[in-house]
């Protein structure tokens, strides 16, 4: 029987041997410790340099939902999916924000966790384990349903050869273990190998494409008169979803707990400001090329239902494949590319989760715990964790894709006490909590609202819920702000 699946045995072999040699990058980076403790395991002894701080940054920014969920869109929506590429550099400007001048306090206080910064800027305990829960929450969907994700890659690319939960476990194990070995330095080496992935797979598919379609310009002399909504502009209501969604991902993306350790472990200033620097110009060769490959599926292959059209840059690939067999290679490094795009974004969540539970829940309770107890204890929680994740992922529906914006709009929440109070020496606790649940509340009861059968939007008036708590959260941070200011 001739093997009809994406890959082939050849390119499974490949696969493979790639996560192989991710196994290896992990003894490496065990081999490499400095010492047994948390700022060595969870930060990498604080001493990345630029080029691996730079590509683990891109790695974990770009995920699986970036060369995949992007095509589809764009697929759907046409030329008006690229304010995408929009979205993307705004991420930067988010950082920027706050971001080297948490560094410098990083250095002073010796912060591991988002929570760190947070119990000594406002000195709430509350607080601190409000945020690090809505963080664990957010990170864990995130987890699972990238999990999900990986199950139906391999096996779709595989044909079977590897099934849905035997490609979920094997991916999960080969993570763990590599994480656990060394923490975030073999996190970020893993990075670099996959952030490299990613974008050769991005260029090499865009230029195949360029080649075998015309690209860009062709595809538009055809879509002018089979698809003529795609040159139109969006409406007022497309316009108000364009600016809740910049908005959501600019406040939202730089808060990631995973982003946070990042910023933590800059061998200095200067690495992390060009780092950032450096990031500002992958939207154009990552979101970009992937954006034009689903316009361009949109012309080659038109009708394709929702569903369908998520496998546009799949499919795409495939027929590449065929009228041009001699790159046949280039469906085997696409797949990696997605495969490590998945693996960096989960592993770098697994290590932030399991930094937020043992840092800023575990060790208040065990304050005289030694670094080398806490440490251990991080590996632990990284097992039992990736175990819970693995099994729900492998018999949860697959309507658990509707819950992976709740990231996003959930940290969103936590924005204002990390921007405002990095800014403002007068903010207190007693504005920022009731601020951050307020938000967090109306955030969540509109999201159960929508799914009740009461028939409002996910996205009332067109905006996202969480922007909405968002602007509770704001409103009741300055209100109480200025009630406290005037009790003084």
């Amino acid at each position: 029987m001739p093997d009809t699946s994406l890959l082939g045995f050849g390119g499974t072999l490949f696969l493979g041997a790639y996560l192989c040699v991710l196994i290896l990058i992990g003894v490496a980076g065990r081999r490499a410790r400095r010492e047994d403790s948390m700022a060595d395991f969870f930060l990498g002894g604080r001493d990345m340099g630029l080029l691996v701080l730079f590509l683990t940054l891109y790695a974990t920014q770009y995920s699986g939902n970036t060369l995949i969920g992007y095509a589809g869109a764009s697929y759907r929506q046409g030329f008006r999916f690229l304010m995408s590429v929009t979205f993307m550099m705004s991420i930067i400007g988010g950082y920027l924000i706050f971001a080297p001048r948490l560094y410098r306090l990083s250095r002073k206080r010796g912060f591991i966790t988002l929570g760190d910064y947070l119990q000594d800027r406002y000195n709430s305990r509350t607080l601190t384990v409000f945020a690090a829960s809505l963080c664990i929450f957010a990170l864990a969907n995130y987890i699972l349903s990238n999990l999900k994700a990986m199950g139906y890659l391999v096996e779709g690319t595989t044909g079977g050869r590897i099934s849905f939960a035997q490609g979920i476990v094997l991916l999960s194990l080969i993570m763990v273990i590599y994480e656990t070995l060394g923490g975030l330095r073999s996190v970020a080496w893993t990075d670099v190998m996959q952030g490299i992935m990613l974008v050769a797979g991005c260029v090499v598919i865009f230029a195949a494409m360029e080649y075998q379609y015309g690209g860009l310009s062709a595809a538009a002399d055809r879509l002018m008169s089979t698809k003529p909504e795609f040159w139109q502009p969006p409406d007022w209501a497309g316009k108000r979803l364009w600016l809740s969604t910049l908005a959501i991902i600019f406040l939202g993306v730089p808060v990631y707990p995973q982003a946070i350790q990042r910023i933590y472990a800059a061998r200095n200033e200067g690495v992390l400001r060009r780092s950032f620097q450096l990031m500002v110009f992958m939207p154009l060769v990552t979101t970009f090329f992937i954006v034009a490959v689903g316009i361009v599926g949109a012309s080659q292959f038109p009708g394709l239902n929702r569903e369908g059209s998520e496998g546009i840059a799949l499919r795409v690939l495939s027929d590449i494949a065929r009228e041009l067999p001699a790159v046949g290679w280039v469906i085997v490094l696409f797949v990696s590319a997605v495969v490590a795009a998945i693996m960096s974004t989960v592993d770098s969540a697994l290590l932030a989760i399991s930094s937020l539970v043992t840092q800023d829940l575990y060790r208040p309770f065990r304050p005289r715990a030694s670094q080398e107890s806490l440490t251990k204890l991080g590996k632990r929680l990284s097992w039992v964790l990736i175990s819970v994740m693995a099994y729900l992922a492998t018999i949860l529906p697959q309507t658990i894709w509707r819950l992976t914006e709740i990231k996003l709009e959930l940290l969103c929440q936590v924005s204002p006490a990390l921007l405002l109070g990095i800014h403002s020496r007068f903010l207190s606790a007693r504005s920022v909590l009731p601020g951050m649940i307020a938000g967090t509340a109306l955030t969540l009861v509109l999201m159960l609202l929508s799914i009740s059968g009461t028939g409002l939007s996910t996205k009332p008036l067109g905006i996202h819920a969480g922007i909405w708590g968002l602007l509770l959260n704001i409103l009741v941070v300055g209100t109480a702000h200025l009630q406290a200011r005037k009790g003084t």
